[in-house]
């Protein structure tokens, strides 16, 4: 009887260990929302004539937020 228990735990065990791989990267519209809702806002909004250089700081910072999370943007 002891035997079934240690292979129930070393069972349990594969699968407690299975959850975190999956949960290990996130969706990417599920992360970096407040570095997207600021590059967004800026991109959108800005007065000047050339957004995308006048919003690089913010691009760059969500740019970094993603790569964090093993998403590479160009």
């Amino acid at each position: 009887m002891s035997s079934a228990s240690i292979q129930l735990s070393s069972a349990s065990s594969a699968t407690i260990a299975a959850p975190p791989k999956s949960e290990s990267k996130p969706k990417p519209c599920c992360v970096c929302k407040e570095e997207k809702a600021v590059r967004d806002e800026c991109m959108l909004f800005s007065k000047s004539n050339d957004p995308q250089k006048d919003c690089a700081s913010t691009v760059d910072k969500y740019k970094s937020c993603m790569a964090g999370f093993g998403f590479n943007l160009p």
